[in-house]
């Protein structure tokens, strides 16, 4: 039947606490290391364990297209995308968007992707794409 929606628990349930983990992140540190760069190698694999929740796809397919949102998002940093936006007022647009490029957050979400496919590949026993790419 094509490619139905499939609730998962388990990736839902580990998407909720990163979420968890990435609010104590933006609550309670305030170092220049950590959260700025920690926080994004977590977050894309929460965003990766909620796609998962939903959507019934290869981890490779979801890990490009979570690499890849979250490069788009980088790159409208670049490009000042809340000021564009008219969010600049907006302390959660500017949180949630972002307001400032940096090379290392683009290490730290491929890292955290890399993180998905380890763990995916090695702990969950999963093949990353249907034709079985190792």
């Amino acid at each position: 039947m094509g490619n139905r929606a499939v609730f998962s628990k388990n990736y839902f349930t580990t998407a909720v606490v990163f979420f968890l983990v990435e609010v104590f992140i933006a609550l309670f540190i305030k170092d220049k290391f950590f959260r700025p760069y920690f926080g994004d190698f977590l977050v894309v694999i929460l965003i990766y364990c909620f796609l998962k929740s939903f959507w019934h796809r290869t981890p490779l397919h979801v890990g490009i297209y979570v690499l890849v949102f979250s490069f788009a998002i980088e790159v409208g940093q670049y490009f000042k995308l809340v000021e564009l936006l008219g969010l600049g007022h907006s302390q959660v647009a500017r949180t949630v968007i972002g307001t400032g490029f940096d090379w290392g957050d683009l290490i730290a979400y491929t890292l955290g992707i890399l993180a998905v496919f380890g763990f995916e590949k090695f702990v969950f026993k999963k093949p990353l794409s249907k034709n079985g790419v190792q």
